[in-house]
């Protein structure tokens, strides 16, 4: 048996017989309901005549796609703003909270937990009324505050993660705090991260939906738009069926960003040899001439 192996087998015991067949009876037993669940609710689709021309039919006019059209770029929009920002803020207030510092700590601490605690809805409704901010940035702020707040967490939590020998071995060559930061831990800590950072942007994602609220046009806006001006019983329900799907298939198109970043990571020979590498004579550390 080789090391890894063994090391693999510590961790997690390889089922015998009477679990792997345990683990099947479990298996078919859930296809078995999901697949009945999904049934079900095709039964009622067509026993409501959802699937009937005239309910459809709307959606092959010009106006009504470019309406959607129109909320899907407003939604990319509000998510690319608050993306950016919310990384960028995150990274501001994960430095913060490891400053050597103690005010800057405690403040960078305070600003994390407040507006992590405090509901994204909430802070939209806040920066849209009483500071009479437009819809779309006040969308985008209140995106950003609450998921660079977390985002600073999970950034702060990566960088802390990393093997203490390589931030000793950092300080050993002489490089300063800034330096280890930049240079040593924050590339591990993005890489060792990175599925948690796309999952928090696929949250902010899904929350420009909240955009609606404030009469922001996006798609969700636009889907409301479109279901209050038809004419037949149940109209949320066609606009609920265009516009879910394309929702998770960004939502899906995010994570396998995600999980191809992360492979190719691990495929790049820059990316493998994760650590400080042992300083020739005359090397010149990063950020010293």
């Amino acid at each position: 048996m080789t090391h890894s192996t063994a090391h693999a087998t510590a961790l997690y015991d390889i089922p015998g017989p009477v679990t792997r067949k345990r683990h099947f009876t479990y298996g078919v037993i859930s296809t078995i309901v999901i697949l009945a669940l999904f049934g079900w609710i095709l039964y009622l689709l067509f026993d409501t005549d959802q699937f009937t021309a005239a309910k459809w039919n709307p959606f092959t006019y010009k106006g009504i796609q470019e309406l959607l059209l129109r909320g899907l770029g407003n939604t990319l929009k509000a998510f690319a703003y608050a993306a950016v920002l919310s990384l960028a803020l995150g990274a501001v207030l994960a430095v913060g909270r490891l400053s050597a510092h103690r005010p800057v700590r405690w403040l960078a601490t305070l600003l994390v937990e407040f507006f992590r605690a405090m509901p994204v809805l909430v802070m939209i409704f806040f920066i849209f009324v009483a500071l009479k901010v437009q819809p779309l940035p006040a969308l985008v702020a209140g995106l950003t505050l609450y998921n660079g707040s977390v985002l600073a967490e999970v950034f702060r939590t990566g960088i802390v993660s990393v093997e203490r020998g390589q931030r000793e071995a950092a300080y050993a060559l002489g490089m300063r705090k800034t330096q280890v930061t930049t240079y040593v831990l924050a590339p591990q800590a993005v890489r060792a991260m990175l599925p948690t950072i796309i999952s928090q942007l696929v949250v902010a994602l899904k929350d420009t939906s909240l955009g609606y609220l404030i009469t922001y046009e996006e798609f969700l806006h636009a889907g409301k738009l479109i279901a209050s001006n038809l004419d037949y019983d149940l109209p949320f329900i066609p606009v609920v069926m265009v516009i879910s799907p394309i929702y998770i298939g960004m939502c899906m198109l995010l994570s396998w960003f995600a999980t191809w970043m992360a492979r190719r990571q691990r495929r790049n020979p820059k990316t493998e040899a994760v650590g400080v590498a042992p300083a020739q004579p005359g090397t010149v550390l990063p950020g010293r001439q």
